[in-house]
């Protein structure tokens, strides 16, 4: 399998409340609570453990609040290359109601000082060296600019290290610009990055046009459960997810974004590697937490994934 490293430059203590409705300006009663490690690069990189891949993982994390984090890195097995910076990683908490619904109130987590920055790019090709990819997932903390995202894009592209970036708003435009491989946007992150909306297929085959035009292979849409679309010269597939029970639908887009950098790098057919990624994705929702507990639970999924090229002009041009 390959060696991948991911970047969760803000990750985050997940405290997830399951109850069963929320009442808001009511006093509400748990049914239960749930504590996460995560950040969209570590809940990727856990996903990818799961399907045989050795993870390092790296970003800034908090000082004040580190031990959830290194006993998730120990559990897994990942190389724990972290800058630790002053102060606490951020908490967000979710409120996950029975029907599927989830609430989310993110906090702010440290401000990454310009010393901190400067550290993790110079131990960047260090750390790099001898993977197979490196994905940069989720959003900027406190303190870090959108120019200095591009210079880590930047940094990583020069060391021929292919890049996947899962990220929204201004961090994606500007990531967008240092022509990463595989960009993995859903259609409302997309169509702020654009400023053109990318609702239908039509319109997510124009905009995928205009990225490979810019370089980039691999334009891979999220829309929930209307599907995915992935689009790469030559080939534009659509997939359906079966239907399934919500618990949560946090982590749904990382583990998407796993199941398509496993099928890419184990060169699996363009189809099977759609599929599994969002049969990946389906079982995600289905639960609190991230990874792949059930492998057989994941072959049922892909079995009601529906997956269809879109080979007509009218469906990927307007």
């Amino acid at each position: 399998m390959a060696r991948i490293l991911t970047i969760t430059l803000n990750p985050a203590l997940d405290l997830t409340v399951e109850l069963a409705t929320l009442r808001v300006g009511e006093v509400n009663r748990g049914d239960a609570l749930h504590v996460h490690a995560a950040g969209k690069g570590l809940n990727v990189a856990q996903v990818l453990a799961d399907l045989g891949h050795e993870l390092t993982v790296t970003g800034f994390l908090g000082d004040d609040n580190s031990a959830r984090f290194e006993t998730l890195f120990r559990e897994r097995g990942f190389t724990d290359a972290f800058v630790r910076v002053p102060g606490e990683t951020r908490r967000n908490i979710k409120l996950a109601e029975r029907d599927g619904r989830v609430t989310d109130v993110n906090g702010t987590g440290p401000d990454v000082s310009l010393e901190a920055q400067a550290h993790l790019l110079a131990r960047l090709p260090d750390i790099a060296k001898g993977h197979d990819l490196a994905i940069v997932a989720g959003s900027l903390p406190r303190g870090v600019s959108v120019q200095w995202l591009q210079q880590l894009l930047d940094t990583l592209r020069g060391l021929n290290i292919r890049v996947a970036l899962d990220t929204s708003g201004s961090a994606l435009k500007a990531g967008l610009a240092c022509q990463p491989w595989l960009v993995k946007p859903n259609t409302e992150e997309l169509t702020e990055a654009l400023g053109a909306c990318v609702e239908n297929l039509a319109h997510q085959g124009t905009a995928a046009k205009a990225l490979h035009a810019r370089g980039i292979e691999h334009v891979v849409i999220s829309q929930g459960a209307q599907g995915v679309s992935w689009f790469r010269p030559g080939l534009a597939l659509h997939a359906l997810p079966p239907t399934v029970a919500v618990a949560s639908t946090v982590g749904a887009g990382d583990s998407l974004l796993a199941g398509m950098v496993h099928g890419l790098l184990t060169e699996a057919s363009a189809e099977n590697t759609l599929r599994t990624a969002t049969a990946i994705a389906a079982m995600a929702v289905t639960q609190i937490g991230f990874g792949i507990a059930d492998r057989a639970a994941l072959a049922g999924l892909e079995s009601g994934v529906s997956v269809r090229p879109l080979a007509t002009v009218e469906e990927v041009s307007p």
